[in-house]
């Protein structure tokens, strides 16, 4: 029987993208609404693919977005769309269905629990804080704990360590096959792949288990 359920955080606990996607759309129809002269699908457009170029946490994309298509930042602008993406942001933080109860039922199993995130430390608590969630982990390891991003074998073994639980004994739940999957199993970890959150096509990395429901896992961590 499974000691330890280790998460992946976006796109495994919460809708990550969809609130990107939406907070995004807000900040773009702000910017314009400020004096941006831009086409609203052309500026979505370019935001995401500096997305793509920066990495989808970059904390001054809508700086370098600006610089991008203006030459320059225009505070009135870069304040109104910042204000409308943190705005949308905080309205749509919340779990996926089930997950609040799936992680009340496998503590009352005695099953310990744990996040292991790429975000920086405080992105990863602020989105556990806002979906009320964050007395239900035991450790929760971020990119600024060791450095490193999965699939790297230090990120998996602070958590496990975090945790207390051999790697055998602990199963990792993640979206990304060749970030989260690859880099769990290859720590000696158990694996289920978040088909409900999954944007990341599949990989060689080969999951133990395919979850269409967080709350799978209740038939899983059950078995011996």
């Amino acid at each position: 029987m499974f000691k330890a359920v280790l998460f992946d955080l976006d796109n495994t606990l919460m809708d990550f993208m969809s609130m990107k996607r939406i907070s995004c759309e807000a900040a773009i129809g702000a910017m314009i609404d400020a004096g941006l002269d831009m086409g609203h699908d052309k500026a979505y457009n370019k935001l995401f693919e500096l997305y793509g170029k920066y990495g989808i946490e970059h904390q001054e994309i809508f700086q370098e977005f600006l610089m991008e298509v203006r030459g320059e930042i225009d505070y009135k602008i870069l304040s109104s769309g910042v204000t409308a993406y943190r705005r949308v942001q905080a309205g749509f933080m919340r779990p996926y269905p089930h997950v609040r109860a799936t992680l009340i039922a496998l503590r009352e199993r005695g099953v310990k629990l744990g996040i292991l995130s790429d975000a920086p430390r405080m992105r990863a608590w602020l989105r556990l804080s806002e979906m009320s969630l964050t007395d239900f982990f035991d450790t929760v390891i971020t990119l600024d704990d060791t450095g490193e991003m999965k699939p790297s074998p230090k990120a998996f073994g602070a958590a496990a360590k975090g945790l207390g639980v051999e790697a055998g004994k602990i199963l990792f739940v993640g979206d990304n096959p060749e970030r989260d999957i690859k880099g769990a199993r290859d720590a000696g970890m158990k694996t289920a792949l978040a088909k409900y959150g999954q944007i990341f096509p599949d990989g060689k990395a080969k999951a133990d288990y395919e979850l269409k429901d967080v709350q799978d896992l209740l038939g899983i961590v059950g078995k011996k």
